[in-house]
């Protein structure tokens, strides 16, 4: 199944919505349905959006692990409990929920990256910070890289 790929820059309107970029409307629209669920990140400063069937996996992943452990709780918290279901109006726009464009830190310019089964949202200032090459441990990523293959 094609997936999610390619970075886009778009800005967030005043009431909160963005424009989902054509490449991935054809997706959703060939693949899935104009619904994304939108989460905090578990651990990045960012949102994701997930096409319902492949939120429903991840959640079919959930139901067996203990709820014992605290990174399941902590996934829980953070992930599940920030899900909100968006739909795409008529004009490829969707409302990011306030709570959590707050989260994320959202409030002009936005980059949206595709990323196979969902799609990141990020501030613009602050992906371009993650995202430097040169603040990075290249040594360690290119050994852990390569120790999966890539």
């Amino acid at each position: 199944m094609p997936g999610f790929f390619g970075k886009h820059y778009y800005t967030l309107d005043p009431k909160g919505r963005i424009i989902i970029p054509a490449p991935f409307r054809e997706i959703l629209s060939s693949n899935y349905s104009l619904k994304l669920i939108f989460v905090n990140d578990i651990f990045d400063r960012c949102i994701c959006a997930y096409p319902i069937d492949e939120w429903n996996q991840l959640m079919e992943k959930m139901k067996g692990k203990p709820q014992t452990l605290e990174a399941v709780r902590y996934y829980m918290r953070r992930v599940v409990g920030s899900a909100v279901e968006c739909e795409i109006d008529k004009q490829g726009r969707t409302l990011v929920p306030a709570s959590l464009r707050d989260d994320a830190g959202l409030d002009g310019e936005v980059v949206m990256i595709g990323q196979g089964n969902r799609i990141e949202i990020w501030n613009k200032k602050e992906f371009v910070d993650v995202a430097d090459p040169s603040k990075v441990d290249r040594k360690t990523y290119m050994e852990q890289l390569s120790g999966l293959g890539l």
